[in-house]
């Protein structure tokens, strides 16, 4: 019997002591309660001290940073309509932290509801962003159109003022907030996709039909320099053949002029010998010019040549 009075004596000192002593890990913040009445907050991590449950109770919150995606992932696709009247879907995620421990204790208590609470603040101020922005700013392909940074700055500024004006806004502060995806519905994807394929089409036309006004006037370009190109070429060579010409005449008029009875004999020779071949027959009169030399060669029996020899 002692020995039993003895175990129940040391087994409510173990707990009186544990419930004595707790710790703060660094992870966490440690808010004392007595009676559920906060009454310090513990921010560094180690070993403390507490009057024994029911009196005193330690309440543990994360001090880390804290992500909530929004919309959760349990629930359904947010959707918001642009300025220009486009509906779109919005992913997003807001980075916010516990500010003040005590007064998140008394006016908002869980994590769960500090969330819910953020986010319903976060969508409003999403919707009545994209309410003054057209869908270009949140979708396009040229850079200087895009103001996607300039919304979640102004969405955080905003939530930021939010939470100044609401009561638990003492209790936790909003770190970031990013736009993680933009999406259509699933009704009017389709026709989206169609028309930006219509507008790429567009683009790739306009662009097909400036190369090929390009490619004509580059090409018309340099015909033109090849006739120019060609035409002096030609010039140059009539040139050319024409002082070849000027100078042969000059030499034959120079050689026929030493000796014209000589030169005149030279050619009617090759003229025979170009003209008169075997199978050739030609009809000409008896007094011919063309045939002297073969008249004389026949009236003197001497080969045909000029009566003198020629000039050196």
């Amino acid at each position: 019997m002692k020995r039993l009075i003895w175990l129940v004596v040391l087994g409510g000192g173990v707990l009186l002591v544990a419930s004595v002593f707790f710790s703060v890990h660094e992870t966490r913040f440690a808010v004392v309660t007595r009676f559920g009445s906060p009454r310090r907050v513990i921010r560094e991590p180690g070993l403390y001290v507490k009057w024994p449950y029911p009196v005193d109770r330690a309440v543990y919150l994360d001090r880390r940073l804290l992500v909530c995606d929004l919309p959760r992932p349990e629930e359904p696709p947010k959707e918001f309509l642009t300025q220009d009247k486009k509906n779109v879907e919005v992913a997003s995620y807001v980075a916010w932290r516990i500010k003040d421990p005590g007064r998140f204790l008394e006016t908002i208590v869980t994590r769960e509801r500090a969330e819910s609470l953020l986010g319903d603040m976060v969508i409003s101020e999403l919707g009545k962003a994209l309410g003054t922005f057209d869908l270009k700013g949140l979708l396009s392909t040229e850079p200087g159109e895009m103001k996607l940074a300039e919304i979640m700055e102004r969405i955080r500024s905003e939530c930021g003022r939010a939470l100044d004006r609401a009561e638990y806004g003492a209790a936790v502060e909003i770190v970031d907030f990013r736009i993680k995806r933009i999406n259509f519905p699933e009704q009017n994807r389709n026709s989206v996709f169609e028309r930006m394929r219509a507008e790429r089409k567009r683009m790739a036309t306009r662009y097909r039909s400036e190369g090929e006004r390009e490619a004509t006037t580059l090409r018309a370009q340099a015909d033109q320099k090849s006739t120019e190109i060609l035409a002096a070429a030609y010039r140059q060579s009539q040139e050319i053949q024409g002082q070849a010409d000027a100078e042969a005449t000059r030499i034959y008029a120079q050689a026929y002029s030493q000796d014209p009875e000589f030169y005149e004999f030279l050619r009617t020779l090759e003229s025979y010998e170009k003209s008169l071949k075997e199978g050739t027959t030609i009809f000409l009169p008896a007094d011919s010019p063309y045939l002297k030399w073969l008249r004389t060669a026949s009236e003197s029996g001497q080969p045909a040549g000029p009566a003198t020899e020629p000039q050196r």
